[in-house]
């Protein structure tokens, strides 16, 4: 793997002074593909005969930091730069810089203006807005790349990659690059799928939930309600998780979590289970702990324990309306300090409004979002 690596980043440099010195042809696509291969990226497509030379915008899942790359090397086309700051480094990895560094509305009018000449490629965009495995579901997908034309071609994109997993969340598109300049090689499929038009007095919204579903149907795996959004808070509590298991001298002693006295003496593992079941405790604080520190013990995380306590998966008997003895009491400056804002601000309620939960998967969501957002807002205050 090493000497491969070593021997492909000088071929590489080959590459892309050969893909920057040619002309964007038919001739620059074969010769970098055949360039590529020897770099151990292979790229094969299946219906070339369903790509429309009339469409305009292209759909497809995002898998790589370089699905554009590979997509280029069959057809022409570019792609905006959405992250990033702009200069020779995203000029370099083949995005389009349009200098929209505004909200998306101004970014769908700069792409209107750029799809309306028809001289220029087709855009190739990716509603995902993050890229996946490829292997579970799809994220969902913004209406934005919907709301530029009323026809779309979706591509469906799955890659394979012996021993080295092919997609990895919070990695770097440099170390994507050297892992695939390392493994043997690296297989992107590309599937084109005949073009989708929008409906009479269809929303971009609902234009972008039907090419989703095709999509997914088409790769075999789910078509989720999951964002980016979510990705990115995901990947920060894992990060958070991680830092759990904290050791002595560690962290601060200001930034240490408080323990009662007496977790003294006990193993480490029982003062993050302890540390993790107040957490869940602030959330739900009708649970028994006990019941919460048996979860815990099983899912070893805080998100997975919440959703089976709110789902009813785990049975539990709901306590009174009085603290446990578990909880601490609040001391007389925070009761002399909620007393001072209760007549400016309200204070919303840690406990939920009722026991029962709504019996609808999307009823219990909301009501999670609100009882966080109230949170939020008063620890903000």
């Amino acid at each position: 793997g090493l000497c491969l690596l070593v021997l492909r980043l000088f071929i590489g440099v080959h590459v892309f002074l050969v893909s920057c010195a040619l002309p964007d042809s038919v001739l620059r696509r074969f010769i970098v593909r055949v360039m590529c291969s020897v770099l151990g990226l292979f790229v094969r497509q299946s219906d070339p005969r369903l790509r429309d030379v009339n469409v305009r915008v292209y759909i497809a899942n995002h898998v790589t930091q370089f699905d554009h790359n590979v997509i280029n090397l069959l057809t022409s086309c570019n792609t905006p730069a959405l992250n990033g700051a702009p200069g020779f480094i995203c000029w370099s990895r083949g995005f389009m810089e349009l200098g929209v560094t505004g909200s998306r509305a101004e970014l769908v009018d700069s792409l209107k203006v750029y799809s309306s000449h028809r001289g220029n490629p087709p855009l190739l965009l990716f509603p995902e807005e993050a890229a996946t495995n490829g292997r579970a579901g799809l994220l969902r997908f913004s209406s934005w790349p919907f709301s530029i034309l009323d026809v779309v071609q979706p591509v469906a994109l799955q890659v394979q990659r012996p021993l080295i997993t092919v997609s990895v969340a919070d990695s770097s598109w440099i170390t994507e690059l050297l892992w695939t300049f390392f493994v043997p090689f690296t297989v992107y499929q590309v599937r084109w799928m005949p073009s989708v038009p929008r409906r009479a007095e269809e929303l971009s919204e609902d234009f972008a939930l039907r090419v989703q579903e095709l999509l997914a149907m088409e790769l075999g795996v789910v078509s989720t309600r999951l964002t980016a959004a979510d990705k990115t808070e995901h990947m920060k509590r894992l990060r958070h998780t991680s830092l759990l298991p904290f050791a002595p001298g560690s962290q601060p002693l200001a930034a240490r979590p408080r323990m009662p006295l007496s977790l003294t003496g006990v193993a480490p593992e029982d003062v993050r289970i302890t540390a993790m079941a107040q957490r869940v405790k602030e959330v739900l604080p009708h649970v028994p702990l006990e019941v919460i520190r048996i979860d815990l013990a099983q899912t070893n995380c805080v998100d997975t324990t919440i959703a089976n306590l709110l789902e009813g998966r785990v049975p539990f008997f709901p306590e009174s309306k009085e603290a446990g003895p578990d909880l601490p009491a609040p001391s007389t400056s925070q009761a002399a300090a909620a007393s001072g804002i209760q007549g400016s601000v309200a204070v919303p309620s840690s406990k939920p409004a009722t026991k029962q939960f709504a019996k609808s998967p999307v009823e219990r969501h909301l009501s999670l979002q609100e009882r966080k957002r109230a949170l939020y807002d008063y620890a903000r205050r």
